[in-house]
C-alpha cells in the first residue's frame, strides 16, 4: 500500500464530486480538448474533486496501436494537461488512466491523480488485467499489452484517503477492502465497460463495493462507440456507503456531480460493522 494520509490529518467533512463521461477516440488531442471544456464544467457547477474515466486520452484498438500511441508519462501530452486543468480549476482532478509506455513492449494503464497545485498526489497501475472473450464474438487480451500493477495505492486528499482503482479491478472485491482497512473513505473507478457487463454487472458491482465497504464509490465511464467498433456502456455512478445511486450519468457524454458527507462514512460502518469482523481462515480441503 502506498501513499497512505498521515494518522494525525483530519479530514474535511464534506465534498462535492463529479464524474466526467466522455465518448474518447484514437487522437489524443481532441479527447483532451473535448474532457477539458467538461472539466471547467465540473468545476463551474461546484466540484471539489473531478474524475474521468478509464482510457480518457485515447481509446484505440489494437497492440500495435497502442504501442505506437502511447507514451512515457514524461513525454505524455496529457499530463501537463491535466496539470494545468488542475491548476486552473483549483480542484483534485483524476486522470482516470492514460497509457503510459514503459518500454517498446509494454504499457501501464496508469491512473493519476492530481491536486490543485498540479502536482501528482496518487499514481496507480490497474492490477487486474480484462482478459476475456465475450458470448457476442468480441475478445479482449489486455494483458498482450499492458502491464499489470503490483500495489494498491491511497492517496492522501483534504477528503482522507482516496482508494485509486481501474475499471476490471472492480470484480476484485478483496483491493476494495483492503483499501478501506488501509483507510479509504472513498474510492473511484475510471471505467470503459462493455456493454453486455455493464447491463448485466456494472451498477450491482458498484453498489455491493460500497455496501462492503462503507465508502463513497465515484466511478466515471467512458460511453458510446469508439475505435474499431467496441461500444461501451457509460452510466457513471456516484454512490453513498449506504449503496445509494446519487448520481447517473446516462448514455451520452457530459456531467454528472453529488455532495459527499464524510460522515456517512462512519455511519454506514457503525450499522454493518463488517470491517470489524474480518478473519484469517485456512483454505479448504482439496476435494479427491
Amino acid at each position: 500500500m502506498t501513499g497512505a494520509p498521515p494518522a494525525a490529518s483530519l479530514p474535511a467533512a464534506a465534498l462535492t464530486v463529479a464524474c466526467v463521461q466522455v465518448n474518447a477516440g484514437p487522437d489524443i488531442e481532441p479527447n483532451l480538448t473535448a474532457v477539458g471544456d467538461l472539466i471547467l464544467r465540473a468545476r463551474e457547477a461546484g466540484a471539489d474533486f473531478i474524475t474521468t474515466p478509464e482510457n480518457v486520452s485515447m481509446m484505440v484498438l489494437g497492440r500495435s496501436r497502442v504501442l505506437r500511441r502511447a507514451r512515457p508519462e514524461d513525454d505524455h501530452p496529457a499530463v501537463p494537461f491535466f496539470r494545468d486543468m488542475a491548476k486552473r480549476t483549483g480542484a483534485w482532478l483524476l486522470a482516470g488512466s492514460l497509457a503510459v509506455k514503459l518500454d517498446e513492449e509494454r504499457v501501464a494503464n496508469r491512473s493519476l491523480l492530481f491536486s490543485p497545485e498540479g502536482e501528482i498526489a496518487g499514481r496507480y497501475d490497474k492490477i487486474h488485467m480484462f482478459d476475456v472473450d465475450l458470448a457476442r464474438g468480441e475478445s479482449y487480451r489486455e494483458s498482450a499489452t499492458f502491464r499489470p500493477g503490483d500495489r494498491a495505492v491511497l492517496a492522501a486528499t483534504p477528503w482522507g484517503g482516496v482508494g485509486m482503482t481501474v475499471c476490471y479491478d472492480l470484480r476484485f472485491a478483496y483491493l476494495y477492502r483492503m483499501l478501506a482497512h488501509a483507510g479509504a473513505s472513498v474510492l473511484t473507478v475510471p471505467s470503459a465497460f462493455t456493454v453486455p457487463t455493464g447491463r448485466a454487472h456494472w451498477h450491482v458491482l458498484l453498489r455491493a463495493r460500497a455496501i462492503e465497504t462503507g465508502c463513497f464509490v465515484v466511478a466515471p465511464a467512458q460511453c458510446g462507440t469508439h475505435d474499431g467498433g467496441r461500444t461501451t456502456y457509460g452510466h457513471s455512478l456516484i454512490i453513498s456507503p449506504w449503496g445509494e445511486i446519487l448520481a447517473d450519468g446516462g448514455e451520452e457524454p457530459g456531467v454528472v456531480t453529488a455532495r459527499l458527507d464524510l460522515e456517512e462514512v462512519a455511519k454506514a460502518r457503525a450499522q454493518v460493522p463488517s470491517l470489524k469482523h474480518d478473519r484469517t481462515i485456512e483454505p479448504p480441503e482439496s476435494v479427491p
